[in-house]
């Protein structure tokens, strides 16, 4: 094989995405070439909706799965936080790359930290998760729904309709985009805990082993176990884009790091979790930690949480 054809959204940061898989892969292997098909998805035209009304973050992965299965294209390169957990017959999750910085970031014209936003500040972010991490610290803060793409939603920061806005830092690192905001300040993950995959790369392919070996020079051996303990927390919990959920598991040599969550999105009642564990006992840790969390009334809770962001938020 001599060539690949990767389906890509024609957003900034889905061409960086695939354009560095791109990059990659030719440099490693001699005479490939790949070639970027872009396209428009469902979530990238419906801009007026928040996404968990509409389908979720699969509305920005079918049309790509959809031109893979027809044959036109062999690959799709995703944010894997965005990348749902199952896949349709004849597609596979084949890559998970090295991750960049994991942590949310605030974005601001005026102030430089959570600390510093006044009382009544108006912050942005459709993330349920992030809504309910701020308003537990800040019940203060008025929180306004945010859509569009990266460079979008910094432009409407600058237009004044938003004292700050959170992003996620993988973002506005990989296009460059920090000295586009007087403030761009990432915020610990022990005070805004991450969203399942943050920062990693996804790529789906057609189940074919060709287009596998190929792409397997991508994978990251860290990121695929810290990965794999996120998704399995959540996938155990059955949580879509519907309800707030956070986990973050970070390798530290033999001992990886977890820490989990979840709650209502008007941040008044949250569980979590958090352990240290040896690398060799991490097998299924991620579903122990989501049965742990059931076992605590974490359905009951999530069920309270999804009506609430359906009828009262979103």
């Amino acid at each position: 094989m001599d060539r690949l054809v990767i389906a890509t959204r024609k957003s900034k940061l889905a061409l960086w995405q695939s354009e560095h898989v791109q990059k990659v892969l030719e440099d490693a292997h001699n005479g490939l070439k790949v070639e970027l098909a872009q396209m428009l998805t469902k979530g990238d035209k419906i801009l007026d909706t928040p996404l968990a009304k509409i389908g979720g973050k699969g509305l920005f992965t079918k049309e790509l799965e959809e031109s893979m299965l027809r044959g036109e294209s062999h690959l799709a390169v995703h944010s894997l936080k965005d990348v749902p957990m199952e896949f349709p017959q004849g597609l596979k999750l084949a890559v998970i790359t090295k991750r960049e910085d994991v942590r949310d970031a605030m974005l601001s014209q005026k102030y430089a930290s959570l600390d510093e936003l006044p009382k009544g500040a108006v912050v942005g972010t459709t993330s349920l998760r992030r809504r309910m991490q701020l308003l537990e610290m800040r019940p203060d803060l008025v929180i306004k729904n945010l859509r569009g793409n990266v460079n979008t939603r910094i432009r409407k920061l600058k237009d004044g309709e938003y004292d700050a806005i959170i992003l996620a830092s993988a973002g506005i690192k990989r296009l460059g985009l920090q000295d586009e905001v007087k403030f761009f300040t990432p915020i610990d993950t022990d005070i805004m805990t991450p969203a399942s995959g943050q920062a990693a790369l996804a790529i789906e392919i057609v189940n074919n082993p060709e287009v596998e070996k190929l792409v397997s020079v991508l994978n990251d051996d860290e990121a695929i176990i810290e990965t794999t303990i996120e998704r399995d927390f959540v996938r155990v919990l059955e949580g879509g884009c519907q309800v707030p959920i956070g986990i973050n598991a970070k390798v530290n040599g033999d001992d990886i790091s977890i820490s989990c969550l979840i709650g209502l999105p008007d941040g008044t009642q949250i569980l979590r979790e958090k352990i240290k564990i040896k690398k060799e006992n991490r097998e299924d840790i991620g579903k122990k930690l989501a049965q742990k969390m059931i076992d605590q009334g974490a359905k009951e809770l999530l069920e309270k949480a999804e009506y609430m962001a359906l009828n009262e938020i979103l």
